[in-house]
Protein backbone atom coordinates (compact mmCIF):
# COMPACT_ATOMS: atom_id res chain seq x y z
CA UNK A 1 0.00 0.00 0.00
CA UNK A 2 1.10 3.62 -0.54
CA UNK A 3 0.68 5.53 2.49
CA UNK A 4 -0.61 9.66 2.72
CA UNK A 5 2.58 10.25 4.70
CA UNK A 6 -0.19 12.74 6.15
CA UNK A 7 -3.62 13.74 7.12
CA UNK A 8 -5.89 15.59 9.39
CA UNK A 9 -8.58 14.08 11.37
CA UNK A 10 -11.34 15.85 13.68
CA UNK A 11 -13.22 13.91 16.24
CA UNK A 12 -15.64 15.35 18.76
CA UNK A 13 -15.85 14.33 22.56
CA UNK A 14 -18.69 12.14 23.87
CA UNK A 15 -20.27 11.67 27.25
CA UNK A 16 -21.06 8.08 28.21
CA UNK A 17 -24.89 8.28 29.67
CA UNK A 18 -24.01 4.52 30.32
CA UNK A 19 -20.71 4.24 31.84
CA UNK A 20 -18.00 1.69 30.83
CA UNK A 21 -15.77 1.55 34.38
CA UNK A 22 -12.97 -1.64 34.26
CA UNK A 23 -11.58 -3.52 31.97
CA UNK A 24 -11.30 -7.31 31.18
CA UNK A 25 -8.35 -6.97 29.27
CA UNK A 26 -5.75 -4.11 30.16
CA UNK A 27 -3.71 -4.70 26.69
CA UNK A 28 -6.54 -4.58 24.63
CA UNK A 29 -8.67 -2.42 26.40
CA UNK A 30 -11.82 -4.56 26.07
CA UNK A 31 -14.08 -3.50 29.11
CA UNK A 32 -16.37 -5.18 31.65
CA UNK A 33 -19.13 -3.54 30.77
CA UNK A 34 -20.54 -2.42 26.81
CA UNK A 35 -21.70 1.66 27.40
CA UNK A 36 -23.58 3.69 25.69
CA UNK A 37 -22.91 7.71 24.65
CA UNK A 38 -23.48 11.12 23.20
CA UNK A 39 -20.98 13.29 20.87
CA UNK A 40 -20.76 16.61 21.19
CA UNK A 41 -20.84 18.82 19.00
CA UNK A 42 -18.65 21.84 20.73
CA UNK A 43 -16.05 19.64 21.96
CA UNK A 44 -13.22 18.28 20.42
CA UNK A 45 -9.58 17.71 18.71
CA UNK A 46 -8.14 18.15 15.35
CA UNK A 47 -5.02 15.73 14.57
CA UNK A 48 -2.66 15.88 12.10
CA UNK A 49 -0.27 13.18 12.00
CA UNK A 50 2.94 12.96 9.44
CA UNK A 51 4.99 10.15 8.67
CA UNK A 52 8.21 10.53 6.97
CA UNK A 53 12.02 9.53 7.48
CA UNK A 54 13.54 6.32 7.94
CA UNK A 55 14.51 4.59 11.55
CA UNK A 56 12.89 2.34 13.97
CA UNK A 57 9.25 2.47 14.01
CA UNK A 58 8.97 4.93 16.87
CA UNK A 59 12.09 3.60 18.92
CA UNK A 60 14.24 5.78 20.48
CA UNK A 61 11.32 8.40 20.81
CA UNK A 62 12.30 9.75 17.67
CA UNK A 63 8.33 10.29 16.99
CA UNK A 64 7.42 13.95 18.43
CA UNK A 65 3.73 15.80 19.34
CA UNK A 66 2.50 18.99 20.20
CA UNK A 67 -1.00 19.50 22.05
CA UNK A 68 -2.12 23.06 21.23
CA UNK A 69 1.45 23.93 20.46
CA UNK A 70 3.37 22.83 23.48
CA UNK A 71 5.58 19.40 23.55
CA UNK A 72 3.95 16.42 24.75
CA UNK A 73 6.53 14.41 26.76
CA UNK A 74 6.40 11.89 29.63
CA UNK A 75 3.88 9.59 30.16
CA UNK A 76 1.57 11.57 27.70
CA UNK A 77 3.61 10.77 24.69
CA UNK A 78 4.43 7.04 25.61
CA UNK A 79 0.77 6.51 24.78
CA UNK A 80 1.09 8.28 21.75
CA UNK A 81 4.08 6.11 20.40
CA UNK A 82 2.42 3.23 21.40
CA UNK A 83 -0.46 4.07 20.04
CA UNK A 84 1.45 4.60 16.29
CA UNK A 85 3.60 1.61 16.74
CA UNK A 86 0.08 -0.59 16.36
CA UNK A 87 -0.68 1.99 13.27
CA UNK A 88 2.74 1.36 12.06
CA UNK A 89 2.91 -2.32 12.64
CA UNK A 90 -0.46 -3.09 10.48
CA UNK A 91 0.62 -0.31 7.79
CA UNK A 92 4.08 -2.24 7.19
CA UNK A 93 5.87 1.24 7.60
CA UNK A 94 8.68 2.49 9.18
CA UNK A 95 9.85 5.67 10.40
CA UNK A 96 8.67 8.79 12.93
CA UNK A 97 5.87 10.48 12.97
CA UNK A 98 5.44 13.91 13.65
CA UNK A 99 1.98 14.55 14.99
CA UNK A 100 -0.04 18.18 15.93
CA UNK A 101 -3.21 18.32 18.31
CA UNK A 102 -5.30 20.87 18.58
CA UNK A 103 -7.93 20.76 21.30
CA UNK A 104 -11.14 22.83 22.57
CA UNK A 105 -11.43 19.97 25.52
CA UNK A 106 -10.04 21.05 28.73
CA UNK A 107 -7.59 18.17 28.97
CA UNK A 108 -7.47 15.61 31.71
CA UNK A 109 -10.20 17.03 33.53
CA UNK A 110 -12.87 14.54 33.10
CA UNK A 111 -14.32 15.29 30.07
CA UNK A 112 -13.31 12.75 27.77
CA UNK A 113 -10.66 14.54 25.89
CA UNK A 114 -8.79 11.65 25.71
CA UNK A 115 -11.66 10.00 23.73
CA UNK A 116 -11.75 12.79 20.86
CA UNK A 117 -8.09 12.67 21.01
CA UNK A 118 -7.09 8.83 20.15
CA UNK A 119 -10.32 9.10 18.08
CA UNK A 120 -8.78 11.93 15.47
CA UNK A 121 -5.59 10.01 16.22
CA UNK A 122 -6.71 7.03 14.75
CA UNK A 123 -8.45 8.52 12.26
CA UNK A 124 -5.47 10.61 10.71
CA UNK A 125 -2.53 8.05 11.86
CA UNK A 126 -4.23 5.28 9.70
CA UNK A 127 -4.71 7.33 6.77
CA UNK A 128 -1.31 9.09 6.92
CA UNK A 129 -0.46 5.26 7.10
CA UNK A 130 -2.08 4.32 3.79
CA UNK A 131 -4.52 2.10 6.02
CA UNK A 132 -8.06 1.94 4.22
CA UNK A 133 -10.61 1.49 7.48
CA UNK A 134 -14.35 1.43 7.46
CA UNK A 135 -15.68 3.42 10.75
CA UNK A 136 -16.00 -0.10 12.80
CA UNK A 137 -12.13 -0.72 12.13
CA UNK A 138 -11.50 2.62 13.04
CA UNK A 139 -13.30 2.24 16.27
CA UNK A 140 -11.06 -0.96 17.04
CA UNK A 141 -8.36 0.91 16.47
CA UNK A 142 -9.07 4.00 18.20
CA UNK A 143 -10.52 2.15 21.32
CA UNK A 144 -6.87 0.78 21.95
CA UNK A 145 -5.63 4.05 22.67
CA UNK A 146 -8.56 5.14 24.46
CA UNK A 147 -11.72 3.21 25.42
CA UNK A 148 -13.92 5.49 25.04
CA UNK A 149 -12.46 6.77 21.92
CA UNK A 150 -13.62 3.77 20.50
CA UNK A 151 -17.39 5.89 20.45
CA UNK A 152 -16.26 9.11 19.12
CA UNK A 153 -15.50 7.52 15.90
CA UNK A 154 -19.38 7.96 15.57
CA UNK A 155 -21.79 11.15 15.89
CA UNK A 156 -25.04 11.25 18.10
CA UNK A 157 -25.93 8.24 20.26
CA UNK A 158 -23.03 5.37 20.17
CA UNK A 159 -22.89 2.18 21.77
CA UNK A 160 -19.95 0.54 22.27
CA UNK A 161 -20.20 -2.69 22.53
CA UNK A 162 -17.87 -4.82 25.66
CA UNK A 163 -17.53 -7.94 23.15
CA UNK A 164 -15.10 -10.56 24.38
CA UNK A 165 -11.32 -9.98 22.11
CA UNK A 166 -10.40 -7.25 19.94
CA UNK A 167 -12.48 -8.17 16.43
CA UNK A 168 -15.65 -7.88 18.93
CA UNK A 169 -15.43 -4.91 20.95
CA UNK A 170 -16.35 -2.00 19.11
CA UNK A 171 -18.31 0.92 18.51
CA UNK A 172 -21.55 1.39 16.50
CA UNK A 173 -24.47 3.85 15.89
CA UNK A 174 -27.49 2.92 18.40
CA UNK A 175 -30.08 1.74 15.93
CA UNK A 176 -32.83 4.47 15.66
CA UNK A 177 -30.98 6.61 17.65
CA UNK A 178 -30.18 9.53 15.08
CA UNK A 179 -33.36 11.43 15.23
CA UNK A 180 -33.72 11.41 19.37
CA UNK A 181 -29.94 12.06 19.32
CA UNK A 182 -31.16 15.49 17.99
CA UNK A 183 -33.48 16.41 20.67
CA UNK A 184 -30.88 15.95 23.46
CA UNK A 185 -28.41 17.96 24.55
CA UNK A 186 -25.42 18.69 27.42
CA UNK A 187 -25.28 21.76 29.95
CA UNK A 188 -21.45 21.11 30.84
CA UNK A 189 -20.55 21.91 34.24
CA UNK A 190 -17.17 23.00 34.65
CA UNK A 191 -15.60 23.25 37.95
CA UNK A 192 -12.27 22.52 37.47
CA UNK A 193 -10.36 22.33 34.32
CA UNK A 194 -7.38 21.52 36.06
CA UNK A 195 -5.61 18.13 35.63
CA UNK A 196 -7.02 14.83 37.73
CA UNK A 197 -4.82 14.28 40.85
CA UNK A 198 -5.58 10.21 39.92
CA UNK A 199 -5.61 8.65 36.23
CA UNK A 200 -8.65 6.92 35.10
CA UNK A 201 -6.62 3.89 34.14
CA UNK A 202 -5.61 4.24 37.96
CA UNK A 203 -8.69 4.60 39.40
CA UNK A 204 -10.55 2.11 37.25
CA UNK A 205 -7.72 -0.75 38.26
CA UNK A 206 -8.17 0.33 42.06
CA UNK A 207 -11.90 -0.05 41.64
CA UNK A 208 -12.11 -3.68 40.15
CA UNK A 209 -9.11 -4.89 42.33
CA UNK A 210 -10.54 -3.82 45.75
CA UNK A 211 -14.32 -2.24 46.36
CA UNK A 212 -16.95 -4.32 46.94
CA UNK A 213 -19.06 -2.22 45.60
CA UNK A 214 -18.47 -2.89 41.65
CA UNK A 215 -19.55 -6.46 41.08
CA UNK A 216 -22.65 -4.85 42.40
CA UNK A 217 -22.66 -2.16 39.90
CA UNK A 218 -21.75 -4.18 36.94
CA UNK A 219 -25.00 -6.44 37.25
CA UNK A 220 -27.32 -3.50 38.01
CA UNK A 221 -25.22 -2.02 34.60
CA UNK A 222 -27.38 -4.55 32.30
CA UNK A 223 -30.25 -3.08 33.39
CA UNK A 224 -29.18 0.63 33.06
CA UNK A 225 -28.20 -0.19 29.47
CA UNK A 226 -31.43 -1.99 28.66
CA UNK A 227 -33.20 0.87 30.08
CA UNK A 228 -31.37 3.16 27.72
CA UNK A 229 -31.85 1.74 25.21
CA UNK A 230 -35.43 1.21 25.51
CA UNK A 231 -35.82 4.77 25.97
CA UNK A 232 -34.10 5.65 23.33
CA UNK A 233 -36.35 3.53 21.01
CA UNK A 234 -39.56 4.90 22.43
CA UNK A 235 -37.88 8.77 22.44
CA UNK A 236 -38.36 8.55 25.94
CA UNK A 237 -36.28 11.58 27.51
CA UNK A 238 -37.05 10.69 31.31
CA UNK A 239 -36.36 7.19 31.30
CA UNK A 240 -33.01 7.71 29.43
CA UNK A 241 -32.27 10.53 32.25
CA UNK A 242 -32.89 8.13 35.08
CA UNK A 243 -31.05 5.18 33.80
CA UNK A 244 -28.43 7.87 33.12
CA UNK A 245 -28.10 9.54 36.41
CA UNK A 246 -28.63 6.07 38.53
CA UNK A 247 -25.40 4.72 36.32
CA UNK A 248 -22.84 7.55 36.87
CA UNK A 249 -24.06 7.94 40.90
CA UNK A 250 -23.92 4.29 41.57
CA UNK A 251 -20.11 4.34 39.39
CA UNK A 252 -19.08 6.68 41.37
CA UNK A 253 -20.13 5.04 44.54
CA UNK A 254 -18.04 1.73 43.62
CA UNK A 255 -15.06 4.25 43.28
CA UNK A 256 -15.51 5.70 46.79
CA UNK A 257 -15.75 2.13 48.16
CA UNK A 258 -12.11 0.86 46.59
CA UNK A 259 -8.86 0.93 49.19
CA UNK A 260 -7.66 3.36 49.65
CA UNK A 261 -10.65 5.45 48.04
CA UNK A 262 -11.21 7.23 44.57
CA UNK A 263 -13.55 10.48 44.98
CA UNK A 264 -13.43 12.55 42.23
CA UNK A 265 -16.29 14.75 43.38
CA UNK A 266 -15.85 17.93 45.19
CA UNK A 267 -17.74 20.20 47.16
CA UNK A 268 -18.90 22.04 44.64
CA UNK A 269 -19.88 18.49 42.13
CA UNK A 270 -21.99 17.78 45.18
CA UNK A 271 -23.82 21.07 44.74
CA UNK A 272 -23.71 20.91 41.65
CA UNK A 273 -25.82 17.46 41.23
CA UNK A 274 -27.91 18.71 44.13
CA UNK A 275 -29.07 22.03 42.29
CA UNK A 276 -29.56 19.79 39.03
CA UNK A 277 -32.11 17.26 41.23
CA UNK A 278 -33.52 21.18 42.40
CA UNK A 279 -33.79 21.98 38.42
CA UNK A 280 -34.92 18.82 37.98
CA UNK A 281 -37.95 19.26 41.10
CA UNK A 282 -38.93 22.83 39.45
CA UNK A 283 -39.76 21.24 36.09
CA UNK A 284 -36.59 21.10 33.90
CA UNK A 285 -35.74 17.73 32.28
CA UNK A 286 -32.39 17.77 33.87
CA UNK A 287 -30.02 14.34 34.91
CA UNK A 288 -26.72 14.50 36.18
CA UNK A 289 -23.43 12.99 34.91
CA UNK A 290 -20.16 12.49 35.63
CA UNK A 291 -16.92 10.85 34.57
CA UNK A 292 -13.59 10.30 36.13
CA UNK A 293 -13.35 14.06 37.49
CA UNK A 294 -14.96 16.84 39.26
CA UNK A 295 -17.03 17.90 36.43
CA UNK A 296 -20.56 17.84 35.99
CA UNK A 297 -22.85 17.26 33.02
CA UNK A 298 -26.60 17.67 32.93
CA UNK A 299 -28.40 15.51 30.24
CA UNK A 300 -31.97 17.58 28.77
CA UNK A 301 -33.49 18.75 25.80
CA UNK A 302 -32.25 20.48 23.37
CA UNK A 303 -35.67 22.87 23.58
CA UNK A 304 -34.64 23.62 27.05
CA UNK A 305 -31.21 23.76 27.29
CA UNK A 306 -30.44 27.55 27.04
CA UNK A 307 -33.17 27.88 30.05
CA UNK A 308 -31.72 25.55 32.02
CA UNK A 309 -28.16 26.84 31.79
CA UNK A 310 -29.24 29.62 32.54
CA UNK A 311 -30.97 28.44 35.68
CA UNK A 312 -28.28 26.62 36.81
CA UNK A 313 -25.84 29.30 36.30
CA UNK A 314 -27.85 31.31 38.31
CA UNK A 315 -27.81 29.34 41.52
CA UNK A 316 -24.27 28.04 41.32
CA UNK A 317 -22.06 30.82 40.69
CA UNK A 318 -22.28 32.70 43.73
CA UNK A 319 -20.71 29.81 45.62
CA UNK A 320 -18.67 28.68 42.52
CA UNK A 321 -15.72 31.34 41.72
CA UNK A 322 -14.83 30.47 38.33
CA UNK A 323 -17.51 28.52 37.00
CA UNK A 324 -17.67 28.20 33.45
CA UNK A 325 -20.25 26.16 31.82
CA UNK A 326 -21.60 25.14 28.19
CA UNK A 327 -24.71 23.95 26.06
CA UNK A 328 -23.58 21.21 24.01
CA UNK A 329 -25.61 19.61 21.30
CA UNK A 330 -25.48 16.10 19.22
CA UNK A 331 -22.07 16.34 17.51
CA UNK A 332 -20.58 14.50 14.03
CA UNK A 333 -18.81 11.55 13.77
CA UNK A 334 -15.02 11.30 13.11
CA UNK A 335 -13.58 13.12 9.56
CA UNK A 336 -10.50 13.05 7.90
CA UNK A 337 -8.80 14.38 5.35
CA UNK A 338 -5.78 13.10 3.40
CA UNK A 339 -3.61 14.39 1.78
CA UNK A 340 0.28 14.09 0.38
CA UNK A 341 3.54 15.65 2.23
Amino acid sequence: MSPHRKATATAHANIALIKYWGKADEALIIPRTSSLSLTLDELYTTTTVEFGGEGAEGAGGTDHATLDGAPVTGRAMERITAFLDIVRERAGIRGAAQVASVNTVPTAAGLASSASGFAALAGAAAAAAGLDLDDRDLSRLARRGSGSASRSVFGGLAVWNAGTDDATSYAEPVAGGQSFSDRLAIVVLVLDDGPKGISSREAMRRTVDTSPDYEPWVAHHARHLADARAAIADGDLERLGEATEANALGMHATMRGAVPPVDYLTAASRAAVQTVQAARDAGFPAWATMDAGPNVKVLTSAEQAEALNSWLYDRLAPATPGLRTLVTHAGPGLTVEKGQS
